[in-house]
């Protein structure tokens, strides 16, 4: 099945083309600058044919259209009709309790989502407006969502409940929803493919690593745990999010400071983490720079990052009673040796052991032959997900 990817931002729409029983793309690219003056698609065909257009692109049904265009177009396209895109995948953030699957669109589908605004209202307008501009461009094609929350829909309460009164769980949802799901089920996936087990005889802990982070516990093939939370705040140290601090310590700044609840938001979420820490940069390529320079705020930067994953790594070992797998992935997982070299340092006690020639040459095995935990380099494909799932939810419909 030939099958469009969207993953819809505020200003921006990054797609791939998919052709689902061979697992290849097709073609990709980016929309960027929605809205904004200077605005351009940038487009790749499988054969590396690359092109870029300037344009006024308005708003994200105008983006479509170019990127409709572009694939249709006799010297950089891969369809001869709209036809030939068979289905369309969308990255939704979140589903809140309602789905524990992706889904095929429906009107139901985006009140539910509309509902859920609140839950991610930096996230879901986006993500809706991607899916009604599709609707009205590509009116006869079948659409799905698939949502970053849906993996970790089957945690048990224990992991998901706060300290918080029942009630107000019951009342606002408040609970434990993680993200980055489609990551995190690809790379556990092909770790147990790499490994030659079966995924359900395997716990694996996956660590997601790039401007946003996340860490899973992946039992059985199951999320059982996850580091983000109600929202993508939690958990570790990011580029410019702050992760896991004292709740009262946003109380007392914004007593201190003045701030609003926008405000705070805003301090927590963009100015903190890595860029706040460092006062260098929230891209770990130049926070190592600045590590290299000797520059103390950085080193800080850095060796926190790391720690809170270390923490994380031996957190959901004891919460599953064991370890058999620890995955990197992600911008930084995938390219930063120095990242993985703290974090799995003095941890043989947990049966992990670094090759440092494999990781230094970025392989994708880079524990040593008889480390009792093997330890994977995974490049991540969340798209692949979103288009497989589309494939499957549409096929199982034309039956």
């Amino acid at each position: 099945m030939k099958v469009l990817v969207l993953n819809c931002g505020s200003s921006s729409i990054k797609y791939q083309f998919f052709d689902t029983d061979t697992k290849t793309a097709l073609a990709k690219g980016l929309v960027d600058r929605i809205g904004m003056a200077g605005a351009v698609l940038s487009h790749q065909r499988y054969d590396g044919d690359k092109i870029k257009i300037a344009g006024e692109i308005l708003d994200h049904q105008i983006a479509i259209e170019y990127v409709l265009g572009v694939m249709l177009s006799k010297n950089h396209g891969v369809i001869d009709d709209k036809k030939d895109i068979e289905a369309v995948g969308h990255r939704v953030v979140h589903g809140g309790e309602t789905f524990s699957d992706s889904v095929l669109i429906t009107e139901e589908v985006v009140n539910v989502l509309t509902e859920n605004i609140e839950l991610a209202p930096l996230h879901n307008p986006p993500n809706i407006k991607g899916i009604q501009a599709c609707q009205r461009i590509l009116p006869d094609t079948p659409q799905c969502g698939v949502f970053d929350t849906a993996f970790h829909s089957h945690m048990p309460p224990k992991a998901y409940l706060y300290g918080i009164p029942f009630e107000l769980y019951k009342k606002h949802k408040i609970r434990r929803y993680g993200f980055h799901g489609a990551s995190h089920l690809f790379v556990s996936h092909r770790a147990a493919e790499m490994t030659g087990k079966k995924i359900e005889d395997l716990k694996i802990i996956t660590a997601h690593l790039g401007n946003g982070c996340s860490m899973a516990a992946v039992d059985k093939g199951i999320s059982v745990d996850t580091s983000m939370g109600f929202t993508p705040l939690e958990g570790l140290l990011m580029g410019t999010r702050s992760g896991d601090l004292d709740p009262s310590l946003i109380l007392y700044i914004m007593s201190k400071e003045g701030l609003t609840v926008g405000e705070a938001g805003t301090l927590l979420n963009k100015h903190s983490g890595l860029i706040g820490i460092s006062g260098e940069s929230s891209d770990m390529r130049e926070v190592l720079a600045a590590v290299k320079d000797k520059q103390k705020r950085s080193e800080y930067a850095f060796e926190i990052f790391c720690y809170r994953i270390k923490k994380y790594v031996g957190s959901y070992a004891a919460a599953m009673g064991g370890l058999d797998v620890l995955v990197f992935t992600g911008g930084i997982g995938e390219n930063a040796v120095e990242v993985r070299e703290n974090v799995c340092s003095n941890m043989k006690f947990l049966g992990i052991e670094l090759d440092e020639f494999k990781n230094q040459n970025n392989e994708e095995i880079i524990s040593k032959d008889n480390s009792k935990v093997k330890v994977f380099r995974i490049a991540t494909n969340e798209e692949l997900v979103i288009a497989l799932d589309t494939a499957r939810i549409v096929s199982e419909m034309n039956k």
